[in-house]
């Protein structure tokens, strides 16, 4: 016979049939607990769903995205010239954002973005394991996640913030459609720079639209969402550069570019905008004069609703005219005493910590364009070495040490002495060499304008709007000098003044019984005197007494009031002698004005600077029309005009202005020179019949350009060159046609009742056979008298 055994025992004293039991007991307490679990989350999550969905914001207005857009000004082809406010961002239609931003985008921050419904389950647990086996960390938000905290919620990590991210993605997700989420995203996103969206970054990082950019750059773009300050391609390269390695095999992963394009885009090499690129446009004091002009219109929101701003700007026109007012104030720069470095700074012997110490003191003394910083390594008479802020090594030798000749001296004052640690200022010559020079403490002005229209083609407040940002076209009134003159002799024309009029070029005195105890002596530039003249001679030699002979015959009040026709101010010029020769007051602007009087036939224009102004849909809410030039618009009669045309063109051709008939050779040019008492101010004031610009010069604080005087032939004319030669390229030359109402004798034009023999012959010909009547009639005062004695403090405050 067999024994039955009785079951075995665990350790425990359990059966198996009591453990089987036990586990059926925890499995089914476990499925409560669970169950029970699953239903409260349940009845939590209906809990919260019905606390949070009535709070969520009304996202019906995402429908029709309106972000905050700044105000945008553009020349007239289209060129961005300025942009205001807090940010950076041009509204761009998913239709016009190429596929490689939007794949590049997908691969790396939401590849499933088209497959899930806000919020990507298998993304979360993908992120979980990877964080879970210590890779690369992933994030779990989603695209639609993204906007919905970028728009609604604050950037705080709190579960409650989570609950409505989550919700209002899915709201997000029922409303609108996927690539309205992805279009929105697009645009809204911060991406460093000022930048909040793609469109802007690119231009903001590349300078170039989006619709332009490679794969390599819309790798290196789609990089910065996750952390834009760390990934910023200018102030971190190397972590942006990993950044978008990492982006282009995303994008090989997920299938959206191949194994070739990806390593065709890891070896393409990026060029970020420079702040400091020639070719940039510079029109920063246009720019900010729009801005003044729409928040005096529109106040604050020109920040934010995306209004842009057409302007008369001609790029190239505007290119040359800032290229050649620095040309002009940089060659004048060369030609003044050194003035030593602008910062010294103690140079350790360790490289690194060179390299730190250069950092540090070219940040504070930035490249100003073309006029580049460095800090001296080794300096002596023969060569500089020296380094520039982006680690370029630079050596200076030759011509390029002539400006700097006293601060290279063995006995140099310790204030001008260039030695290592010095901080210098170098430019490229034309022959790829460096010279050392200085930032200029002159100041300058340039402005173009349409004489037909009043369009404003080009305009350059000063030398850099980063350094002054006060506008000398329209802020500056300085004294014009002889640029002032064709105004004196338009208003003696009108008198029976002619081209042909001799008047004498000889001394004027004022005795000091005559002038409170003051005498008044005044003189030509030169200090000579050349006898008798016709007025177009004397006005192409720029006589000063002969000018002062002609007002004081015509009457200073008559001529005061003439100049306002041209739009001078009536109290800024004084009814007295020295009106005639620019010692009034003017800004570039108004001369601007005044010489497209005589360049468009005796018309007075308006300038005008903005040509239209749409919204964010560029949907027009202004719009200017070229003004027609009528009878109504006539300053000064077409003869009148027409002869000072023919007075201005031999200034040009034989005058003091002869420079710009040589470097343009055409022969419809017309302008006047102007130098100031003591050369204080510089202007060349002239104008093709299609286009008027004035050149000035001067400090800012009024003092003597250079040791000997500069004049506005030799400083101020070569800079109206400059513009004038890429301004008039492909523009035909232009015939002049006499109006009616005057009549050529003898090659001399004359208005047809002023006549030889019905004219001013002469004046101040104390000898002469025929006394000129008409002089004691016109003035009521003979030829050298003193001036009323209201104006004698004047007189001798500008002569003194």
């Amino acid at each position: 016979m067999f024994k039955r055994s009785s079951p075995s025992r665990s350790d425990d004293g359990a059966t198996p049939d009591e453990r089987n039991a036990r586990w059926k007991r925890i499995g089914k307490w476990s499925a409560i607990v669970a169950g029970s679990g699953a239903l409260v989350a349940l009845v939590a999550s209906i809990v919260v769903v019905v606390a949070v969905y009535p709070k969520l914001p009304d996202i019906s207005e995402l429908a029709d995205y309106r972000p905050k857009l700044p105000l945008r000004v553009y020349s007239t082809e289209g060129t961005l010239i300025g942009e205001f406010g807090e940010e950076r961002r041009n509204l761009t239609p998913f239709a016009s954002i190429p596929k490689i931003m939007k794949d590049a985008v997908l691969a790396v921050e939401d590849a499933r973005f088209y497959d899930h419904g806000g919020v990507d389950y298998k993304g979360f647990m993908r992120a979980a394991v990877a964080s879970l086996k210590g890779g690369r960390k992933q994030g779990a938000s989603t695209i639609t996640m993204q906007v919905a905290r970028n728009v609604y919620l604050s950037s705080e990590r709190t579960l409650s913030r989570k609950t409505y991210e989550i919700m209002l993605a899915f709201r997000l997700e029922q409303q609108l459609t996927k690539d309205q989420i992805l279009e929105i995203y697009l645009n809204q996103i911060y991406l460093g720079n000022r930048a909040y969206g793609f469109a802007a970054a690119s231009e903001a990082y590349f300078g170039k639209p989006l619709q332009n950019v490679t794969i390599a750059e819309a790798a290196m773009l789609a990089g910065l969402p996750k952390a834009p300050g760390a990934n910023n391609p200018v102030a971190n390269p190397r972590r942006a550069r990993a950044r978008q390695l990492y982006v282009i095999d995303r994008m090989q992963e997920t299938g959206f570019i191949t194994a070739e394009q990806a390593a065709e885009a890891k070896k393409e090499e990026l060029h970020l905008r420079d702040a400091a690129d020639p070719n940039r446009l510079h029109a920063e004091y246009v720019a900010e004069t729009v801005r003044q002009m729409m928040y005096a219109q529109y106040g604050d929101s020109i920040y934010t609703s995306g209004m842009k701003v057409y302007t008369s700007l001609v790029a190239a026109d505007q290119a040359a005219a800032y290229k050649s007012l620095r040309k002009g104030i940089m060659d004048y720069e060369r030609r003044q005493v050194y003035r030593g470095p602008e910062k010294f700074v103690d140079l350790p012997t360790e490289q690194k910590e060179v390299d730190e110490a250069v950092d540090d003191a070219l940040a504070e003394h930035p490249d100003n364009g073309d006029v580049i910083a460095a800090v001296v390594l080794d300096a002596n008479a023969k060569e500089i070495s020296a380094v520039r802020a982006n680690g370029e090594a630079i050596q200076i030798t030759g011509e390029g040490l002539k400006p700097a000749q006293s601060g290279l001296a063995a006995k140099a004052p310790p204030n001008i002495k260039i030695r290592r640690g010095a901080v210098i200022r170098v430019a490229k010559t034309p022959k790829g060499t460096w010279e050392i020079t200085q930032l200029p403490e002159v100041e300058g002005a340039f402005i173009a304008m349409d004489p037909r229209s009043g369009a404003i083609k080009a305009l350059v407040g000063g030398f850099d709007f980063g350094k002054n940002k006060f506008n000398h076209v329209t802020q500056a009134w300085r004294q014009p000098g002889s640029s002032f003159k064709p105004f004196i002799y338009s208003a003696a024309l009108e008198k029976g003044f002619t081209p042909a009029t001799v008047v004498n070029d000889a001394p004027l005195y004022f005795d000091a019984a005559a002038n409170g105890g003051q005498p008044w002596e005044p003189k030509n530039f030169e200090g000579t005197y050349e006898g008798p003249m016709p007025l177009r001679t004397a006005l192409m030699k720029s006589k000063n007494l002969v000018t002062l002979r002609v007002l004081q015959s015509i009457g200073a009040p008559y001529a005061q009031d003439w100049v306002t026709k041209f739009g001078f101010d009536k109290d800024k010029q004084p009814a007295n002698l020295p009106m005639g020769l620019g010692a009034g007051s003017v800004t570039p602007m108004q001369m601007a004005v005044g010489y497209s009087v005589f360049a468009n036939g005796g018309y007075r224009v308006n300038p005008y600077l903005v040509t239209r102004i749409t919204d964010m849909k560029d949907k027009v809410i202004m719009e200017t029309e070229a003004p027609v030039l009528d009878e109504a618009r006539r300053a000064i009669p077409a003869r009148n005009a027409f002869v000072m045309d023919s007075l201005l063109q031999s200034v040009v051709k034989g005058g003091t202005a002869f420079k710009a008939h040589q470097a343009l050779k055409r022969d419809d040019l017309y302008g006047k020179t102007g130098t100031t008492n003591d050369s204080f101010d510089t202007w060349f004031a002239g104008f093709q019949p299609t286009r008027v610009g004035i050149a000035w010069i001067g400090y800012d604080t009024p003092r003597q350009l250079g040791v000997r005087g500069e004049t506005g032939g030799s400083l101020s004319l070569p800079i109206w060159i400059g513009y004038m030669q890429s301004a008039l390229q492909g523009v035909p030359v232009t015939q002049p046609t006499a109006p009616p109402g005057v009549v050529s004798i003898d090659g001399e034009w004359y208005f047809d009742d002023f006549t030889p023999g019905h004219n001013v012959a002469s004046l101040g010909l104390e000898n002469a056979e025929q006394a000129p009547p008409p002089v004691e009639e016109l003035t009521g005062a003979p030829i050298g008298a003193p001036p009323p004695p209201e104006e004698r403090n004047r007189i001798l405050d500008f002569f003194r």
